[in-house]
């Protein structure tokens, strides 16, 4: 009597890839075929879910006024993105609020954000100055008060 091998054991037909075994797989694991993959039909109707951002920052070199509005966030641009118009770095630039238009680029539209960015910056480098006044005037006017009134 010879011995016949199993099953399992044989050569794969033609064509087809041998089966994976392992000693934890079991022996009517391998035997049973793979399962019908199914398309399932999708509605015509079906919502679609996209991941959009519903707002998008835009921001606004400090030396020229030019806006950064493109596709790709400010904040994945690498360290050494330079303003296109000026070449100022990327840490001139800031944050920009208003609503930006299709023609926020141009030109003269730009001048006239660089005077009012200028404008503000002058504001902001005049308070320390003024709070210093202030502290001062304070000062003087407890000075006074004592003096007069001792």
């Amino acid at each position: 009597m010879a011995l016949q091998a199993p099953s399992l054991l044989r050569a794969p037909a033609a064509g087809r890839p041998a089966p994976l075994r392992t000693p934890f797989s079991a022996p009517w694991s391998l035997r049973m075929p793979a399962p019908a993959r199914r398309r399932v039909a999708r509605a015509a109707t079906a919502a679609r879910i996209t991941m959009r951002v519903a707002s998008k920052q835009a921001y606004i070199c400090r030396d020229c006024g030019y806006i950064y509005n493109d596709r790709t966030p400010f904040d994945k641009l690498s360290d050494n993105y330079f303003c296109p118009v000026c070449g100022a770095p990327k840490r001139r630039f800031r944050p920009y609020q208003p609503a930006v238009n299709k023609n926020a680029n141009s030109t003269d539209v730009r001048k006239a954000r660089k005077e009012q960015l200028k404008k503000d910056e002058a504001v902001g480098q005049a308070l320390p100055i003024a709070i210093v006044v202030g502290v001062v005037a304070l000062a003087g006017l407890y000075f006074y008060l004592n003096n007069a009134y001792n």
